[in-house]
């Protein structure tokens, strides 16, 4: 661990028993003041040149402990951790001590600080989800307090993500981290990937390998081609790419080891389009998510505009951008009755095949002309541009430079019969859990829309989990892709297909534009069915390349 927490246990913290937690503030208060003591005593003498390089680490130490109290006073589910670790900064302050504040306004750039759940006020049952989160990892990241609009699909989400890395399975831990960090890194996830650096130190990962890919073993290394197709032209993978892995010699993976490898791929490329869909802020004592200045008068703060990129004029135009009220409230009325229309329809004639299979034709087509005017590279720091190889590949539609890419039918190939067996053949109770968490977005529903309630939002739900699908190349032969035009506009498809393929561009603006009279918590659910549809998407493609080199 970094240095100055070395000698801190945090993990008493993480128990339910409060006497555990007494005993474990008490030592951490101990160390804190007993750092506090030594820096005070440094100031006050002249340093010696020998000194500096220590003194500067030691300071260094300290701050990062401070930084993680921060984040404990602010979002450990435990309301007696919570008060003792603010009372330690309040103590460390009131020595001379300068002590960090939070920057940013919660979890999201994107939504409201007070329309968040707010650590400290769950009910019972949240708070036994918040308190099994803390323990599992340590914390209560911000993904998971802008998830808790969805509780039920938050649960599945937390279990499926505590068994794939904490849980016996063919991959050790610090594998399992490192293979997050390669995933998140691709989409130039800085937020996932400093969050697993962390984790991969703590459970005994080499601090080589984070000098970049070529200083981790061959095998991982090997890894880096799966994932590059993977998160950006799935494709593309072949059963040569399965067995490249599966034959090199004294690198090779297993089959149970390639399998965990790719359900862990699949799971952070679409965390990170989570994390930007969203708008995800730094973890409280991370890079960007504290300060030890002392706040601004001025209203502007750089933090609004870290970890994203926004500019200041975005940053001034309200929500709504130049829509009235009444024109975003006639688009829900337009959509609400596009939605009737369309139920008339199919009750009364039904498309032929021929129709249905030249109607996903041209919705692939058009999918492909759908992008964004902030389409622009974006190159990725190289902090995070070290976990993986070849910076330039990023993702293309099927057609460019002539490419053809048959059409992948899920009548062929599909989760339920073939993708599900072979996970949880290969590594029991996973494809049970990612079975649970699909369904669980697929079908979450509140029966609502903006205002209006008891409504069926069964065929919009499905219109967006098929128009992903339809970006892919993946087929439903008995779905109408005629419906998606009908039900999705411009604004949102823009939104849809950045969020999906090339998540580190998508702003503020883009997540304003669309359902602009919809609740945030919709706009959280929407992005939970892109990112349960793109894992679902880049899971067919590897499991069915692992199919045929198995046949």
């Amino acid at each position: 661990m970094a240095e100055g927490e070395n000698e801190v246990r945090w993990d008493g913290l993480c128990s339910r028993d409060s006497s555990t937690r007494e005993t474990a503030l008490e030592h951490i208060r101990q160390i804190v003041l007993r750092k506090t003591e030594y820096l005070r005593s440094v100031k006050e003498t002249l340093y010696r040149p020998s000194d500096g390089l220590s003194n500067a680490v030691s300071l260094d130490g300290m701050n990062k402990l401070l930084a993680h109290l921060l984040m404990l006073s602010k979002r450990c589910p435990f309301k007696d951790v919570r008060e003792r670790s603010g009372f330690i900064l309040k103590s460390v302050e009131e020595l001379g001590i300068r002590i960090p504040r939070p920057l940013g306004h919660g979890p999201s750039r994107f939504i409201p600080e007070k329309e968040i759940l707010q650590v400290g006020s769950e009910d019972a049952q949240m708070h036994a989800l918040f308190a099994d989160s803390f323990a599992a990892l340590g914390r209560l990241d911000n993904i998971t307090l802008v998830m808790v609009f969805h509780p039920q699909y938050l649960e599945s989400f937390l279990k499926t993500q505590h068994y794939l890395l904490q849980m016996d399975g063919p991959l050790p831990l610090h594998y399992r981290h490192y293979i997050g960090i390669m995933a998140a890194a691709r989409h130039q996830c800085s937020y996932l990937v400093n969050l697993h650096v962390n984790d991969f130190l703590h459970v005994g990962g080499d601090p080589k390998w984070l000098n970049g890919l070529e200083n981790a073993p061959q095998k991982l290394q090997n890894l880096g081609e799966l994932n590059k197709v993977l998160a950006h032209r799935p494709w593309l993978i072949t059963k040569e790419h399965i067995e490249g892995l599966l034959k090199a010699e004294e690198h090779s993976w297993s089959l149970a080891e390639l399998v965990h490898a790719v359900v862990l791929l699949t799971h952070y490329h679409s965390l990170a389009s989570f994390t930007f869909g969203c708008g995800i802020s730094p973890e409280i004592h991370c890079d960007g998510g504290h300060t030890f200045r002392p706040p601004s008068v001025s209203n502007y703060c750089f933090c609004d505009i870290t970890n994203g990129n926004h500019n200041v004029d975005e940053m001034q135009v309200n929500s709504a951008g130049n829509i009235s009220v009444s024109d975003s409230f006639f688009e829900v009325e337009a959509l609400m009755e596009k939605m009737k229309q369309l139920q008339e329809c199919r009750d009364e004639e039904e498309a032929s095949q021929e129709e249905m299979a030249s109607r996903f034709e041209i919705e692939k087509r058009e999918s492909m002309l759908v992008f964004s005017s902030d389409d622009d590279e974006v190159t990725p720091a190289r902090d995070v541009s070290r976990h993986f190889e070849d910076t330039s590949y990023g993702y293309k539609d099927f057609s460019r430079h002539g490419m053809h890419v048959p059409t992948f039918r899920v009548q062929d190939y599909c989760w339920e019969d073939h993708g599900y067996s072979l996970v949880n053949r290969l590594y029991p109770d996973v494809g049970q859990l990612i079975d649970e968490k699909f369904h669980i977005a697929y079908n979450l529903t509140y029966n609502t829309m903006a205002m209006h309630k008891d409504v069926d939002t069964s065929m919009l739900r499905r219109a967006i989990w098929n128009y992903i699908h339809c970006m892919f190349g993946i087929r439903y032969d008995d779905y109408d892709y005629g419906e998606i035009n009908q039900l999705l506009d411009r604004s949102f498809k823009v939104y849809i297909k950045t969020v999906v393929c090339t998540p580190e561009k998508v702003t503020k603006r883009m997540y304003d534009s669309f359902w602009r009279q919809f609740k945030h918590s919709e706009k959280v659910h929407v992005n939970l069915l892109l990112i349960e549809a793109r894992m679902q998407a880049e899971l067919l493609y590897a499991l069915r390349a692992i199919t045929r080199y198995m046949t």
